[in-house]
């Protein structure tokens, strides 16, 4: 940033991965002043009091980080998922369109079907193959009709030492049970939370802001069952990873097979360097073993 002084920066999912990552780095950047909103705060599936908090509380950046993320109930509560990451989305970037805010929309790599046998770049073709993934590609699509200042950071198999995730339970179920039964046909790149906090801070710290759609997740693929396996690994547990087919873990939605992102574009456009997923799971599971 060229001129010194504080930007006011929002930031949604304030209790999720991402918000906890956030405002564990905050202090660490003195010249953005942050407000980290709970449902509570600001409910997505109530318009009139997201617009008044819009209304009485002008930001310099928005990071829209909540979401309806419950892949599977999302196919039964679609009107509400929708409402949620869709609808909502939509009027958040209308709103702030009015003052040039910039908003930063965390999207799903489960916009593509799964087809694919090469990562995905931003150009690749959408085609979601459940209902939350059509509810964030329309999500996407209605931010940036709505606000030309609108990034677009799609993410994949996120993991943290906050909140509930693959992580944290694959390390229960390790210490509970004796085998563990984990998919082998599905394909993607787990990402840490912690990385892609700090990814959004050179973004916000950049002085040439850019908005379109970028893809983040930590370099590297794995399938599911490789995750596990590596989880056990650095966690010491004894438990038996048995590999499993989608065809043998049935779910109410379907995932997509193939959901590598290729990370060339934010790279290159913000010079950042991105860790591996297994450095990067080292550092988180040593964080949940300190309790961190």
């Amino acid at each position: 940033m060229s001129e010194k002084r504080t930007y006011q920066v929002a930031v949604t999912g304030s209790t999720g991965q991402l918000g906890n990552e956030l405002a564990r780095i905050a202090g660490e950047h003195p010249d953005f002043h942050f407000k980290f909103l709970s449902r509570q705060d600001f409910p997505l599936e109530d318009p009139s009091k997201m617009n008044n908090w819009l209304e009485q509380n002008p930001v310099d950046f928005f990071i829209h980080a909540a979401a309806y993320t419950s892949v599977d109930k999302a196919e039964s509560e679609r009107e509400k998922a929708f409402m949620i990451n869709a609808t909502a989305s939509g009027l958040i970037a209308a709103h702030l369109s009015k003052t040039d805010t910039k908003l930063i929309y965390i999207s799903t790599d489960y916009v593509f079907d799964g087809d694919s046998i090469h990562p995905h770049t931003e150009k690749a073709p959408t085609n979601p193959v459940n209902w939350y993934g059509s509810t964030k590609l329309e999500g996407e699509r209605l931010v940036l009709q709505n606000n030309r200042e609108s990034l677009i950071l799609r993410t994949s198999w996120v993991f943290s030492s906050y909140g509930n995730n693959f992580v944290k339970t694959m390390m229960r179920l390790m210490k509970e049970q004796d085998s563990v039964r984990v998919v082998t046909d599905q394909i993607g790149s787990p990402t840490y939370a912690g990385d892609l906090a700090k990814t959004i801070m050179v973004i916000l710290e950049s002085d040439h802001f850019t908005p379109g759609i970028f893809h983040y997740c930590n370099e590297g693929q794995a399938s599911w069952f490789d995750f596990a396996r590596e989880i056990k690994g650095l966690s010491g547990a004894l438990c038996e990873i048995q590999p499993i087919l989608s065809s043998g873990f049935p779910t109410s939605a379907k995932r997509p097979s193939y959901s590598l992102m290729d990370n060339s574009k934010i790279k290159q456009v913000y010079r950042i360097s991105i860790p591996d997923w297994k450095t990067s799971l080292a550092l988180c599971i040593g964080k949940i073993n300190q309790g961190v």
